[in-house]
C-alpha cells in the first residue's frame, strides 16, 4: 500500500508540474497572440511528441520529457546586416547567431512580414516575455494563500508539550538532568503540558514566536505568566534565566550559526494547525520570497556539496538544491507516510507553490535564453532609442539579441550541468523527510 500511495504521490506531483509549465507558457501565448505575434507552436515538454493538434495557426501538444516547454514565435530576432527575413537552408557550418537567427524565421509564410516578435514595441515585447513567469507567480500566491488561509500549516503554538526538569544547553539531551543539575524556571513555576499560554509579563500572547522573543529578552527577570490549565486561568511566576539557545531567524525560527546567550524558560511547544490570517499570509510569503532570492544566489556556493553528495556519499543537508526529480520523489515520500491526508495534500500545494515561486525568481534572471534575458534585451533597445531620439540622432534600430547566442549558449550549457548535477544527487543521495 504504502509503494501504491508513494507512486501516487509521484504521479500527482507531475500533474501539477504539467499543469505549472503549461500555465506558464500560456502566459507567453495569450500576450502573442494579443499583439498579433503568429505563434506557430505551443509545446508542454520537450523531445518527441507525444500528443498534438492543430488550430487555427498554432499547433498544440505535448513532448516526451516533462520537464519544461515553449511556445515558437516567428521573428524573435530581427534579421541580419543583408536584411534578408525568409527562410535560409540549413547548414552545419554556421555560426551560432546565424543558426539561431534562422530558426527564427524557418516557419515565416507570406504575409508575417508584419507579425514578427522583434517588429513589436520594447514595452510589448516586455510583456510577452514577462507574462509567463508572472502566470507562475500568480499560482503561486493563490497556492499559498490556499495552503495558509484555507488548509492552515504546522506551526508551534503558545501550548506546553513538555516541561524541562533542568537548565540544559542547546545541543544537550533533554531526556535525562546531569548530577547537580539546576531545575528550569518552567519547572519550578510549575508549568505542566497542555498549558496555553495567556500572557507573558504582562504581554497578551498570540503565537509562539511572540512568546519566544518575549522569553529571549528578559534573562535574569522574574515575571508572571497567565495560562489556561482545564478551562481555568492560572497565574505563575518564573524566574528567567540565561542559557546558550540556538540562534533564530525575524520568524522565529531555528538557522544555522553559533549559539547564543538568551533568556530560557525551559519547555517545548506543542505543534498545531493554524490557519493565518491575509496579512500574516501575505508576510509569509514575502518572506518565502526572500528566501528564494537568497537560495537563488547562494546556488553556486552548493555546488561542492552536491559534488561531494554524488561522488563523496556526503550526506545532504535540507538546505542543498532540489531538482524535479528530488522533489517528486518528496511529494511520493509524503504520501507514503502515514499521516492524515489533509497533511498531504497540504505538503503538496506548499511544494507546488514553492516550485512556481522559483520558477518567477529563476526565469527574471536577466540571462538569455531565460525570459529574464530577452527583457534585458528589450529594456536596452527602449534605452538606446530613447537615448538617440533626446541626443538627436539616428535611430539605432531594434537590439539584436541574436548576438548574445553564443553567450547564450554558455549559460544554457552551465545550467543543463548543474541541473544534471542536481538530478545525480537527487537520485543517488536524495534529500529525507524527517
Amino acid at each position: 500500500m504504502n509503494n501504491l500511495m508513494w507512486v501516487l504521490g509521484i504521479l500527482i506531483f507531475v500533474v501539477g508540474l504539467l499543469f505549472s509549465i503549461a500555465w506558464h507558457e500560456l502566459g507567453h501565448l495569450s500576450t502573442a497572440k494579443l499583439f498579433k505575434i503568429r505563434v506557430p507552436q505551443y509545446m508542454v515538454g520537450f523531445g518527441p511528441t507525444v500528443w498534438s493538434r492543430r488550430k487555427g495557426e498554432t499547433e498544440y501538444g505535448f513532448k516526451a520529457v516533462p520537464l519544461g516547454g515553449y511556445i515558437r514565435m516567428i521573428g524573435m530576432f530581427p534579421p541580419g546586416e543583408d536584411g534578408r527575413i525568409a527562410k535560409r537552408s540549413s547548414s552545419p557550418w554556421r555560426s551560432m547567431i546565424e543558426d539561431a537567427r534562422e530558426a527564427s524565421y524557418e516557419e515565416l509564410q507570406p504575409g508575417d512580414e508584419h507579425r514578427l516578435f522583434y517588429t513589436r514595441k520594447p514595452w510589448q515585447r516586455v510583456i510577452v516575455m514577462f507574462a509567463g513567469p508572472f502566470m507562475n507567480l500568480i499560482l503561486s500566491v493563490v497556492l499559498f494563500l490556499a495552503l495558509f488561509m484555507g488548509m492552515g500549516i504546522q506551526r508551534s503554538v503558545p501550548v506546553v508539550s513538555t516541561v524541562s526538569q533542568c537548565v540544559v544547553q542547546a545541543g544537550s539531551p533533554t531526556d535525562t538532568c546531569p548530577a547537580n543539575a539546576t531545575p528550569s524556571p518552567a519547572n519550578l513555576a510549575g508549568l505542566k503540558a497542555g498549558d496555553r499560554f495567556v500572557s507573558f509579563d504582562g504581554d497578551r500572547i498570540t503565537d509562539y514566536k511572540q512568546l519566544q522573543a518575549d522569553i529571549r529578552k528578559v534573562p535574569g527577570k522574574q515575571v508572571p505568566i497567565v495560562v489556561e490549565r482545564g478551562g481555568q486561568q492560572l497565574t505563575l511566576t518564573a524566574a528567567i534565566t540565561s542559557n546558550t539557545v540556538r540562534p533564530v531567524d525575524k520568524d522565529g525560527n531555528p538557522v544555522k550559526g553559533d549559539p547564543v546567550t538568551a533568556g530560557f524558560l525551559g519547555f517545548t511547544p506543542a505543534t498545531g494547525v493554524v490557519r493565518l490570517s491575509l496579512a500574516q499570509s501575505t508576510d509569509q510569503m514575502y518572506s518565502m520570497a526572500e528566501h528564494g532570492v537568497s537560495s537563488l544566489v547562494a546556488l553556486p556556493g552548493k555546488i561542492p556539496d552536491l559534488w561531494h553528495a554524488v561522488f563523496d556519499g556526503k550526506p545532504r543537508s535540507a538546505d542543498d538544491p532540489v531538482g524535479m526529480v528530488g522533489a517528486a520523489r518528496l511529494g511520493g515520500d509524503v504520501f507514503a507516510m502515514d499521516i492524515p491526508a489533509t497533511q498531504q495534500l497540504a505538503f503538496m500545494v506548499q511544494l507546488l507553490a514553492g516550485i512556481n515561486l522559483s520558477l518567477f525568481l529563476f526565469n527574471m534572471l536577466p540571462l538569455l535564453p531565460l525570459d529574464g534575458g530577452h527583457i534585458a534585451g528589450a529594456v536596452w533597445e527602449s534605452i538606446r532609442r530613447k537615448a538617440a531620439g533626446l541626443l538627436k540622432r539616428p535611430d539605432p534600430g531594434p537590439f539584436d539579441v541574436a548576438k548574445l547566442m553564443p553567450l547564450a549558449y554558455v549559460v544554457a550549457g552551465v545550467f543543463i550541468c548543474f541541473t544534471a548535477l542536481v538530478m545525480a544527487a537527487d537520485v543517488v543521495n536524495p534529500i529525507k523527510l524527517n
